[in-house]
């Protein structure tokens, strides 16, 4: 009698399933795909891409983790190397392009040992070796920065810019986001929030401008207050200057045109006394989180002093650090110690809104960056350089390190790299060569990105960096050997160490998976159409 076994199912109706060398080949292709698009970008002569979305709002950026997330990638693969760029913009701001390229390479380069069955782990642990020396290597080769040395801080900037939109206006820009971050920088931490971006179309990026102080978006309350005042006692209120409604409904019952009279007398009177409150504090400016009624605006205005209503929250906080005013919840408790000071408070017509200016003040810790541009989508892209440029300015203070740039470490951890690779015995040096060819793909991207032969310019930069100059990178006019420290292409230590620890990371994460099993029937979130059959899901690219 024939054994007819029945075969038994353990999953869903409708799943799909990719085991083994396939399951490997499917991922690191959809990863290599990631790595591909944003490639084009990489560096000073790095492309844009033009994203639209599906209600056809359009974004024109050069910016990696823009482009990954305004994609909507859907292959889980994929997914992992989006992350690779969130995690490189939360902790940097900057050299997302690098992080995700990096991490296609290395996946690329593995693919090759997978091939000559070199066993997953064997790979992953050596790519751990070769992150964990890459980054003692990048720790001996930075060099120290600190505030004071205020030209390096701006070559930093100018790196972060270059190849962006903000690029013809990056010296002075540079200038500005230093001065800005310099004064927000406690001893101990930097908080790059308190740098408020303003935008607003108009004029062109030249006339961006810092300001010792807030710019809100916000006009005098009532229109005899006056448009200018110097040497402001600044007042902030999170408590409305007008009658408060019952927690409770309230009946009042009137029998008389008096008792009606006198109510009304009793509001003004309490009102009245609110704004006398704040005279008496000797504040020249208030600037209020909830409403200010009109008869409180109209003796307000009398007594000469300019109001604002319904400040953002965010704005109170950052006001409360350029100013120096404590935010106060009560009027009766308002006094001449809860005021700050800013040197002018003026309402000023910028495009066509009017403006509150809150500037000149002593000792802000708190400022204000008004960026100007042709079109919205100008000074978007210039709003995404400028905050690069803050992320790496802060990384390399936090730090205290920076490196060259133009490729100049990659090639040095490369040659570095390999010669630690030579100390390793079995496959593992294998993997490690692996992961220091793959460091070169950053020069190879930016000369390709620039018309130059990738295969010249990376022979002539090996032979340099074994002639002892670690320093040496890509002119990327003449396609020459340059030292990126001397020629002010600088950039933090931290862009680095970041991304090769996101990438190196992510890689050994993907190269462990041998089995893919996509959910089953039903909006269970599944698989996309097509997204474990080895490209991208439609729509992708």
């Amino acid at each position: 009698m024939t054994d007819k076994t029945q075969p038994i199912f353990i999953l869903p109706e409708g799943y799909s399933r990719t085991v083994g060398k396939d399951a490997q080949r499917n991922n690191i292709m959809a990863a290599k795909l990631v790595a591909e698009t944003v490639r084009t970008t990489l560096g000073p002569k790095g492309m844009d891409k033009m994203l639209v979305d599906s209600l056809g709002d359009i974004t024109i950026t050069n910016d990696g983790v823009t482009i990954l997330e305004e994609m909507q990638i859907e292959h889980p693969a994929a997914k992992m190397i989006v992350e690779v760029a969130k995690t490189q913009e939360d902790e940097v701001g900057d050299g997302t392009t690098t992080a995700v390229v990096f991490a296609g390479e290395l996946l690329k380069n593995a693919e090759v040992l997978l091939e000559k069955n070199v066993h997953p782990t064997v790979i992953a642990r050596g790519y751990r070796n070769a992150a964990t020396k890459a980054q003692e290597i990048l720790n001996k080769i930075a060099v120290t920065v600190t505030a004071a040395d205020e030209d390096v801080l701006k070559k930093v900037a100018m790196t972060a810019m270059t190849g962006k939109g903000a690029e013809s206006s990056k010296e002075l820009l540079a200038s500005l986001i230093v001065d800005g971050v310099k004064l927000v920088a406690d001893t101990n931490a930097i908080d790059i929030e308190n740098i408020k971006i303003e935008k607003k179309v108009g004029g062109g990026v030249e006339n961006a401008e810092l300001i010792k102080g807030i710019v809100i978006d916000k006009e005098a309350v009532h229109a005899s207050m006056p448009k200018k005042v110097e040497n402001a006692k600044v007042a902030l209120l999170d408590a409305p200057i007008e009658i408060k409604n019952t927690e409770t409904d309230a009946k009042i019952q009137i029998s008389s045109p008096d008792q009606m009279d006198a109510f009304l007398k009793q509001e003004e009177k309490m009102i009245k006394d609110k704004t006398q409150k704040i005279i008496e504090s000797g504040a020249t400016v208030v600037l209020c989180q909830k409403g200010i009624d009109d008869l409180a605006q109209h003796y307000l205005a009398k007594a000469n002093i300019f109001a604002c209503r319904r400040v953002k929250k965010s704005d109170m906080e950052k006001l409360s650090r350029a100013t120096g005013a404590r935010v106060v919840n009560t009027i009766e408790d308002l006094s001449s110690d809860d005021l700050g000071s800013a040197g002018v408070v003026e309402e000023l017509k910028v495009g066509d809104e009017d403006m509150t200016y809150v500037r000149d003040c002593p000792n802000p810790k708190a400022v204000t960056l008004l960026l100007r541009g042709g079109t919205q989508h100008v000074i978007d892209e210039v709003e995404r350089a400028a905050k690069d440029a803050m992320g790496d300015i802060a990384a390399t203070l936090r730090v205290g390190k920076a490196v060259g740039g133009a490729g100049a470490p990659e090639m040095e951890l490369a040659r570095q790299l390999k010669e630690f690779a030579t100390s390793l015995s079995g496959r593992e040096q294998l993997a490690v060569n692996s992961f220091a060819d793959a460091m070169e793909v950053i020069p190879r991207t930016l000369a390709e990105n620039a018309g130059l032969d990738p295969i010249d310019v990376l022979t002539e930069l090996r032979s340099h960096h074994e002639k002892d100059g670690t320093w040496g990178g890509i002119d990327i006019s003449s396609g020459k050997v340059l030292d990126a420290w001397e020629n002010g292409i600088i950039e933090p230590l931290k862009i680095k160490t970041q991304a090769i620890k996101s990438a190196s990371e992510v890689t050994e994460l993907i190269l462990r998976i041998d089995d893919v099993i996509a959910g089953g029937s039903g909006d269970s979130g599944g698989m996309p159409p097509g997204g474990m059959g080895g490209g991208m899901p439609p729509g992708m690219m």
